[in-house]
């Protein structure tokens, strides 16, 4: 409840934070701060256990850290186009990605139900870009593909989706071997690794990268305080204890904390059918992640 309580913030620092500072520039700080709150614990208390990791070991914290990254990258993106809720809503269809890859990585069972729950949620994605991209004045109008691309809720609507597709990515891959490896040395090496990949972004997308207002770097501080050393590594934690998909699901909290911090500081409120293509999703990820379609058995290591 800790951790889906302290993401759900993310999104509206991110809005506060992005009427100065680029996206990119943003998920740099937020994983660049968090990594260099860890670095001297993690040097300090952990650096035995940091010497023995093995090479497989360090190359899944790696390529977790990478997906880290890119997750943040294209997520926090999908926030200048698209609103709050449908932004969310479809980051955190994340259970189902990770729900599908279970079998092929940790060797967690996929049930017909999941592949039901799996189309549910597809189906909420269209009625949210629909949504998004077109308006209905009897019959709906909806813009051309050259429209789409340059720009546009239904972009952003995609961004935010790519991102669920990394994140699941990122919490297979802790599933896989948090169970070998602390809390601390693990999201140190992760966050360090996708802070050092999005800092390359910066410098090569030319953003700026200093002089903002004191109001915008405590929006980016407590982006990298909260929603990610308090939120993230609560489900860094749990990956150590309990299977990806149940861990996953959990996110599922996020959007509703998310809709109600952004209907009071945004003023931003979801339309009917974006609500109605929200359903669709929850129902969904709720199907695919009943407790008794995912076995909890032991998973094997990846």
């Amino acid at each position: 409840m800790l951790g889906i309580l302290a993401v759900s913030t993310a999104s509206i620092f991110i809005r506060f934070a992005q009427q100065e500072v680029a996206s990119v520039v943003i998920a740099a700080y937020r994983l660049g701060i968090a990594a260099l709150i860890l670095a001297p614990v993690a040097l300090i208390r952990y650096r035995t256990e940091l010497s023995q990791l093995t090479q497989r070991e360090r190359m899944l914290g790696i390529l977790s850290g990478v997906f880290l990254a890119l997750h943040f990258a294209t997520w926090i993106t999908s926030l200048e186009y698209t609103t709050v809720v449908s932004s969310v809503v479809l980051v955190t269809t994340t259970p189902i990605w990770v729900a599908i890859l279970s079998p092929f990585t940790i060797k967690e069972n996929i049930s017909k139900a999941i592949i039901v729950g799996l189309a549910l949620a597809l189906a909420g994605t269209m009625v949210i870009a629909l949504g998004d991209s077109c308006l209905h004045r009897g019959v709906w109008e909806c813009p051309s593909m050259s429209e789409v691309v340059e720009g546009g809720a239904l972009f952003g609507d995609f961004l935010a989706l790519a991102g669920a597709w990394c994140a699941a990515g990122y919490v297979l891959i802790g599933r896989g071997i948090r169970n070998r490896l602390p809390l601390i040395p693990y999201i140190s090496m992760v966050y360090g690794t996708a802070a050092v990949i999005l800092v390359g972004l910066v410098v090569v997308s030319g953003k700026q990268i200093f002089g903002f207002s004191g109001k915008a770097y405590l929006w980016l501080f407590l982006l990298a305080l909260i929603p990610q050393l308090i939120g993230h590594s609560t489900i860094n934690w749990a990956l150590g204890l309990l299977p990806a998909a149940y861990v996953a699901v959990t996110l599922l909290g996020e959007p509703v904390g998310s809709s109600i911090l952004a209907a009071i500081f945004l003023r931003e409120f979801p339309g009917f059918v974006q609500g109605l293509g929200a359903i669709f999703i929850f129902v969904g990820i709720l199907v695919a992640s009943k407790p008794d379609i995912i076995s909890n058995t032991n998973a094997e290591e990846m």
